[in-house]
């Protein structure tokens, strides 16, 4: 049986007790198929030539072991640890939040050489971009990619109409366009004025504009998925007098149950994702007019809710994520 060296990348300056990354190092460092696992922090400020642009490849890391938990403190990322050199392990696991920049992907992906990185960090510019559900078309709302305010208007004159930015996350930015009106989730704002404020970020990058949908009072669902499997699934529900659903602006977190459209979706979409790269992922989708659940978000980077999924399925997922983290490995 192969044993594998194993960095994992995180920030712990932005950790609660919540972070799925002390359950899933704790059990990965007793997995029979790990040798060592490590973790290294970007809040260690040892760190900032590594993690700002990679001048070094020299990081300080903590070994993780059975007992690996969450500190308030965060000193067990900064006392005693050790240095150690990218080239020293076999897998490096990206369990930083964000933001990270393109660059810092661009040149990890560099350094690593040969060595496995779970996900692959081209595969997360590429995936984690809004961008990327146009290739899905036929299981998401209308959709279009927009360029100009001209796009936008034309847009929302066909539907009612939520604009995203395309690197935005937790639902920062998102802002429903219905009747002329625009809405930020919290007050109404004059449409023109708001739509000159981004236009150079409109006319640079672009924003996703998609059909919104009422049937979003019935929450948005975050599918929790590991190799093309879905290991578990939670919806959020808006607040009161809210149409976000995301738990930074408010919504709360219920377990739920996949439908069959979920898991048919998530056949459909997975061979494009693995072959961006992409092991470990969240698929959020909505109900559409007729009720059933439909694409509205992927997100590849860093994804959570591992322990959470756990407690209320009382199933093993950490450890079937591991199992298909390192048969990913070896594959």
């Amino acid at each position: 049986m192969i044993r594998y060296k194993v960095l994992s990348l995180t920030d712990h300056g932005g950790h609660s007790k919540e972070n799925s990354i002390y359950a899933i190092l704790s059990q990965m460092s007793v997995h029979p198929q790990c040798d060592i696992v490590d973790v290294a922090s970007r809040s260690n400020p040892v760190n900032n030539a590594f993690f700002e642009n990679i001048d070094s490849t020299t990081l300080q890391v903590k070994n993780v072991d059975e007992s690996f938990s969450y500190d308030p403190s965060g000193k067990q990322f900064i006392d005693n640890t050790s240095s150690t050199n990218l080239s020293d392990y076999d897998i490096i696991f990206m369990r930083l939040p964000r933001p990270v920049t393109d660059d810092f992907l661009h040149q990890l992906k560099k350094a690593a050489g040969d060595r496995i990185i779970i996900n692959d960090p081209l595969g997360i510019i590429t995936c984690s971009s809004k961008a990327f559900l146009v290739n899905f078309p036929e299981h998401c709302p209308p959709i279009q990619l927009c360029n100009s305010i001209a796009e936008v208007n034309a847009f929302s004159e066909q539907y009612d109409m939520v604009l995203k930015p395309l690197r935005a996350y937790g639902g920062k930015g998102l802002v429903k366009i219905v009747n002329g009106v625009l809405n930020d989730g919290v007050q109404d704002q004059d449409k023109d004025t708001y739509l000159k404020t981004i236009e150079s970020e409109l006319e640079e990058e672009g924003y996703l504009a998609m059909k919104y949908l009422t049937n979003v009072k019935n929450g948005d669902k975050r599918l929790i998925v590991v190799g093309g499997e879905i290991l578990a699934s939670s919806l959020r529900l808006p607040a009161e007098d809210s149409w976000l659903c995301n738990v930074a602006q408010g919504g709360k977190s219920v377990s739920s149950t996949p439908t069959d459209e979920e898991y048919d979706l998530v056949r459909k979409i997975h061979p494009k994702l693995e072959e961006n790269g992409i092991l470990i992922y969240g698929v959020d989708t909505l109900e559409d007019d007729n009720g059933l659940r439909i694409l509205s978000e992927i997100n590849a980077l860093s994804i959570g809710g591992f322990p959470q999924a756990e407690a209320q399925t009382g199933k093993p997922i950490i450890k079937t994520m591991l199992d298909r983290f390192f048969k990913y490995a070896g594959s």
